[in-house]
């Protein structure tokens, strides 16, 4: 195993392994794996899925995962830890700006095995980007020089613009429309500016009366507008319980809470757990996360 960085906001290694090994547990944001070559099977969640040479995944925290290997495989795992998002007083990052990219990343990521990355074009940027963050990581110590920031930078925008072509159809039965989803990414895009979540503003930006916005979201989504904002902040909300330094109240403030009573009760109607119970679980669930077999 060559462990090729290891700093405090994110590592990276690259192994060739014959059989699948329990590796250490760290609290990583999340994980990239890059099949450089090899084949075998992909699980996460008790979901299989083959893998095979130029693939990458994505391990989003508290998802358990594991592959089974068929031919000798080199991986190479690119992880951001929590710490990459807390960083405080770095020039080279902005911080808020990082930690939106990466939750819209995960909260909208189905989280199923299979490589995350459809299109060939983006598959070789990426093989190339993290190519080059290796390069660069074995002859520098500093790991927030400009050169990594700006790779890393690139693999999330790619990261997004897959996910984006991605997600929006999986629950939508009526595809020939693509205003709805233009709606919703609006609607992820922006869900942390209440101003611009409101009936009158999705109106204005789509040339719809306030009233059939509301009856036409419902229609194609099988939800309510109001219901789908809330569990789409809520997801953000789960991220940033696990995996940022915020506190309640900046939770409360940022995604368009009244108060933290506010935020407890409705985490609670909608999640099952208190915020508390929540965390509790989330901790345990992440020391046990990359134990499954299939």
């Amino acid at each position: 195993m060559e462990v090729i960085e290891a700093y405090k906001p994110f590592e990276i290694q690259e192994l060739t392994l014959n059989e699948w090994k329990k590796r250490p547990v760290k609290n990583n944001f999340f994980e990239l794996v890059w099949v450089r070559k090899g084949q075998g099977k992909q699980c996460i969640n008790y979901n299989e899925h083959a893998y095979a040479q130029g693939d990458i995944f994505l391990h989003p925290p508290l998802k358990c995962h594991s592959f089974t290997i068929q031919e000798p495989s080199t991986f190479v795992f690119l992880k951001f830890s929590d710490t990459f998002f807390k960083q405080v007083g770095r020039s080279a990052i902005d911080r808020k700006a990082w930690f939106n990219e990466a939750s819209y990343i995960l909260s909208n990521y189905n989280q199923l095995p299979g490589s995350i990355i459809k299109s060939e074009v983006d598959r070789q940027h990426m093989e190339r980007l993290i190519d080059m963050i290796l390069q660069e990581s074995r002859n520098q110590t500093d790991s927030f020089n400009g050169l990594i920031t700006s790779l890393l930078t690139g693999i999330l925008e790619i990261l997004m613009r897959n996910i984006k072509k991605t997600i929006y159809f999986e629950s939508i039965e009526n595809q020939t429309d693509d205003r709805i989803v233009r709606i919703l990414q609006y609607l992820n895009e922006n869900i942390s500016d209440p101003e611009k979540l409101k009936i009158e503003s999705l109106s204005d930006q789509f040339s719809m009366s306030p009233t059939y916005v509301s009856e036409y979201f419902k229609k194609q989504v099988h939800m309510s507008l109001r219901e789908y904002i809330i569990k789409a902040r809520l997801k953000l909300v789960e991220i940033r319980l696990l995996n940022s330094d915020y506190t309640l109240g900046e939770i409360a403030d940022e995604l368009g809470f009244t108060d933290v009573s506010h935020l407890s009760k409705t985490f609670k109607r909608y999640v099952g757990l208190s915020i508390r119970e929540f965390k509790n679980q989330g901790e345990y669930r992440m020391l046990t996360r990359n134990v499954c077999t299939a």
